[in-house]
């Protein structure tokens, strides 16, 4: 990772938000930035220098870790110590640019009583998030990875789910292969949805028992590496209905015709639409009420959103989701769910497990 050319590439972008300085607080921008992986950490850019803050804690950590900043070790909290420094050490400076959405009001407080009066601290726009939109070559290469290693655990699944088994035995069980098979954690509580209650969107796995007929949604994801995965597929136990082989169908459907609007210079929402246009002609759009995907990289849910009436365009390099859904009060739900990267000639899925309806 070239972390020096990240925060040059900030440094040049803070002129044109008119301002001197920026407080990075949001630890996956943090690691984005310098490659810092601990839990406490601040990382303060001006113009010319990069200066990064924890405590004792990670001291060995934070120097065989952190990449193109300076390393100061303090007593005080990360962001005093940061205020400090620039009210003491650092440039003389009008504006200090905050990430508003990651500092509480207490924090924002203390910062501005340790800079001084001098200086104006506002919010600056998502700058890291913008950045991390489109991701390099080597966080291509570990989303890639991420996404196999999750990708091969739903052979636990298929192993695992049977009539009259726990949802959480489910989960438990893919988690366990997913820490054998070298993750570093699951992306999100994994999502293990049976019978009627796979018509949750966010049916997180329960003590439910797994009924001897209906669909399971199976949702999960796994960290390797700092990145996250994410999937979803969709089983059916028993011998499903006209209905449910109907509905199944009509996602895969409106799945594989997302896909294919995906391309760089696309408007967003057009990749959406293409979802909900397919399932509108299948009489069941009225069940899809979710975004049809969103960005994934160090975190689970990033830029960009695939939703509705983002006119952002899709570049090469960004990696996203494509899940529509449909989910049937009192019946059921199926969501089937790809990691997709954007490619100057289209797009290339990155998971590879099939989509054919698996019977149980």
């Amino acid at each position: 990772m070239d972390y020096t050319a990240r925060q040059e590439q900030l440094q040049d972008a803070l002129d044109d938000h008119r301002l001197q300085a920026l407080v990075v607080t949001h630890l996956p921008n943090i690691r984005y930035l310098c490659g810092f992986s601990g839990s406490a950490g601040v990382l303060l850019l001006t113009r010319s220098k990069s200066v990064f803050f924890s405590d004792a804690r990670y001291t060995e950590q934070a120097r065989a870790e952190v990449g193109g900043a300076s390393v100061v070790i303090g007593r005080k909290s990360p962001l005093v110590e940061a205020g400090e420094w620039l009210a003491t050490k650092g440039p003389k400076i009008k504006a200090l640019g905050i990430e508003p959405e990651h500092l509480t009001v207490a924090e924002r407080h203390h910062l501005v009583k340790v800079v001084g009066p001098r200086v104006r601290v506002r919010g600056a726009p998502p700058l890291v998030e913008q950045a991390r939109t489109v991701k390099d070559p080597s966080e291509i290469e570990r989303l890639r990875a991420a996404a196999r290693l999750a990708a091969d655990l739903f052979e636990v699944a298929l192993k695992t789910i049977r009539p009259g088994i726990k949802e959480v035995e489910v989960a438990a069980e893919l988690e366990y292969a997913a820490r054998q098979a070298g993750a570093e954690g699951m992306s999100f509580e994994t999502i293990v949805a049976s019978g009627k209650r796979s018509a949750l969107p966010h049916g997180r796995a329960s003590s439910a028992l797994i009924p001897a007929q209906g669909f399971v949604v199976c949702d999960f994801g796994v960290i390797l590496a700092g990145y996250c995965s994410d999937m979803t597929r969709t089983v059916h136990l028993g011998t499903p209905a006209a209905r449910a082989r109907h509905i199944y169908s009509a996602v895969r459907e409106a799945q594989q015709g997302a896909v294919q609007a995906v391309a760089p210079g696309v408007m967003i929402e057009k990749v959406h639409a293409a979802a909900r246009k397919l399932l509108s002609r299948q009489k069941l759009v009225q069940y899809f009420q979710h975004s049809t995907g969103h960005g994934v990289g160090l975190e689970i849910h990033e830029a960009p959103r695939i939703a509705a009436g983002q006119r952002e365009l899709l570049r090469a390099g960004m990696v996203i989701t494509i899940e529509p859904g449909v989910y049937v009060p009192d019946f059921g739900g199926v969501r089937i769910e790809d990691m997709v990267a954007v490619t100057r000639e289209g797009c290339q899925i990155f998971t590879p497990t099939s989509k054919e309806l698996i019977e149980i």
